[in-house]
């Protein structure tokens, strides 16, 4: 990957519906060339897809919260058991197997503190393997998620 992919890469995260005649033109390249490049990094999964970024309020979704699960053990397969489970509850944004005091960090996205309170007790308490939970409430995105970082460490 070189920088011209690294600068088209972020202009697709700014803005995904850019044209490819206008992201061509802002990076100096004929347009033939650009939809190149693009399908390129599309084929070697430096790309893997496109969507919009929608306002979560308009979906009716006031409750974001972060839960930490530690798990009874650590073996390959109760860690691929939970993995499994997670992906099919309602209301998980992203979960990430992490190191640290805990195993598993769920992202929810959810209605409101009934449906947080619901899910946590019936939904995820209920997989096999959790030993305990703990929830962080998302208060404010201090940072917005603008897409990842492009540029080589210095």
């Amino acid at each position: 990957m070189d920088s011209l992919d690294r600068q088209v890469l972020l202009a697709l995260q700014a803005d995904g519906r850019m044209s490819n005649i206008a992201l061509a033109r802002s990076l100096g390249l004929s347009p033939s060339a650009m939809l190149g490049r693009v399908r390129r990094l599309e084929r070697s999964g430096a790309i893997r897809g496109y969507r919009a970024v929608i306002d979560p309020a308009v979906l009716g979704i006031t409750v974001r919260a972060f839960v930490v699960a530690r798990l009874k053990e650590h073996s390959e397969q109760a860690i691929l058991e939970f993995e499994d489970r997670i992906k099919y509850v309602h209301g998980v944004r992203a979960c990430y197997h992490v190191t640290g005091q805990f195993d598993m960090l769920i992202e929810l996205a959810l209605r409101d503190l009934d449906h947080l309170s619901r899910l946590i007790r019936v939904d995820i308490a209920q997989i096999p393997g959790v030993m305990n939970l703990e929830t962080m409430l998302i208060m404010a995105d201090s940072v917005a998620d603008e897409g990842w970082p492009t540029a080589p460490e210095p």
